[in-house]
């Protein structure tokens, strides 16, 4: 490793982020920097970046952010969350328990945390509010929640992990004293979300029902009702087959995560034309409009972050840095703490998708060396990376929130650290629980 250039590299990276320019600046700029200083091709830069927005599996990207925008606007998310009230009934915190779970419902369809946070905060803040819910606690419970977005299936993070991993071949060292690794796929990592994203939803549901015990937020109802759970099952039948049709198509193999993002769009168009009569041509047009602006962001992102990703493995960081991690402990568990603590630090000032770019060629190496399942690292990073959703100073959900709701970020902030603390927990069971990732994977023949 030449000092000198990892130096340029990370130095040019944190100056450009202390001047307050944009993620996408401050990657792309440290590495052309570098690239420049060695005196390597600029040429070079492009092709490597090019290459990295011109696979196959990336066109699913824009295909479910679209698809999850035009569900919004079809009034699919709004019969979720009336399934997910109906529900709840008269569970104590009976809407924040509604919020928690159609969060899960939407995190189906969008496979985005802020995108999430809007769709149902609008719904559900209001609600919250008029029920006699403290609005803070109501935009923190709904902030916690969005992020489930990115963990339960179909999720643009694991798109962009599965590309990141699959050029990452296991060590030969690892091979050798491991056997061989199960191989790691888009779908299989789809799948392997199903069962954390319950776990770690169950965590906020439970510490949602004690905060609401202890400050008197009631049930919606003094009992269930089966007509008002019927109705509103009936009302929302086309809204729960879309989430059905999208992973049941991928899991079945019946097509790839990109064909069932196309399939998804069609589908929300047919529902939102010709049965609920709900999506018009403006609100059409504000979609194409949100997907157009998230998706050049995010393929920004990835442009730039795969040349520094590639600049780090050509100096042996990865190698570097787990040679590091082994000398100070060879312990499954230890080693896991290290990088759920690293990776919820690197959440709080990161975005998600960059995170995992420049992060995934550093941190795969290191658990193939000591035999960890690459799907497993992929669900136990992208369920750690989701807390970052709700902690500041970047917490993209508590600025959705606040937003919607009118509270302020200090305010949600004080009321969401219960919500860090339960999800840390079920990250921790998580990670040292491999068969709650690879069970149903296996299970499906993968």
């Amino acid at each position: 490793m030449d000092a000198y250039i990892v130096e340029i590299l990370f130095g040019s990276f944190f100056f450009l982020m202390l001047l307050g320019a944009p993620i996408t600046i401050a990657l792309g700029g440290a590495a052309l920097a570098t690239f420049v200083v060695v005196e390597k091709n600029p040429i070079a830069f492009v092709q490597i970046a090019f290459t990295s927005v011109g696979s196959f599996p990336l066109m699913a990207l824009p295909a479910f952010v679209l698809a999850g925008a035009l569900m919004e606007a079809a009034g699919i998310s709004k019969r979720l969350v009336d399934i997910a009230e109906t529900l709840a009934g008269p569970i104590t915190g009976g809407l924040g328990a509604a919020t928690v779970m159609a969060c899960l419902f939407f995190g189906a369809i969008s496979g985005s945390g802020p995108a999430t946070t809007a769709a149902v905060g609008m719904l559900m803040i209001p609600a919250m509010t008029k029920r006699g819910y403290d609005r803070p606690y109501a935009s923190a419970v709904t902030a916690a929640s969005g992020g489930l977005g990115i963990i339960i299936p179909p999720s643009i993070p694991m798109v962009i992990f599965g590309i990141a991993a699959l050029g990452l071949m296991p060590p030969p060292e690892a091979v050798a004293k491991h056997g061989e690794f199960a191989s790691i796929s888009i779908p299989k990592l789809f799948i392997a979300g199903v069962v954390p994203g319950i776990v770690m939803a169950g965590s906020l549901l439970i510490i949602n029902y004690f905060i609401s015990k202890k400050n008197g937020y009631v049930g919606l109802t003094d009992k269930w009702s089966f007509g008002d759970i019927r109705a509103s099952l009936r009302r929302g039948v086309w809204s729960i087959l879309a989430p059905v049709i999208i992973l049941g198509g991928i899991y079945t193999g019946l097509f790839t995560p990109t064909e069932s993002a196309i399939v998804a769009i069609f589908y929300t168009l047919f529902v939102g034309v010709a049965l609920h009569r709900e999506l018009k041509f403006p609100a059409l047009l504000n979609s194409l409009r949100t997907t157009t602006w998230i998706t050049g962001r995010v393929l920004l992102i990835l442009f730039t972050a795969t040349v520094f990703g590639r600049l780090l493995v050509e100096q042996r960081i990865p190698a570097i840095i787990a040679e590091s991690i082994l000398g100070l402990t060879d312990n499954l568990y230890l080693i896991w703490a290290m990088i759920i603590f690293f990776l919820m630090f690197v959440g709080m000032f990161m975005e998600t998708l960059a995170a995992i770019m420049i992060l995934v060629p550093v941190l795969l190496p290191v658990m193939y060396t000591i035999g960890v399942d690459p799907t497993h690292v992929g669900i136990v990073v992208i369920c750690t990376l989701s807390v970052g959703f709700m902690t500041p100073p970047l917490g993209e959900n508590l600025f959705v929130a606040s937003g919607i709701g009118g509270s302020s970020i200090e305010a949600i902030v004080s009321r969401i650290h219960p919500f860090v603390i339960v999800s840390v927990i079920a990250i921790f069971l998580i990670a040292y629980v491999p068969q709650l990732s690879l069970w149903l994977p296996g299970l499906l023949g993968y």
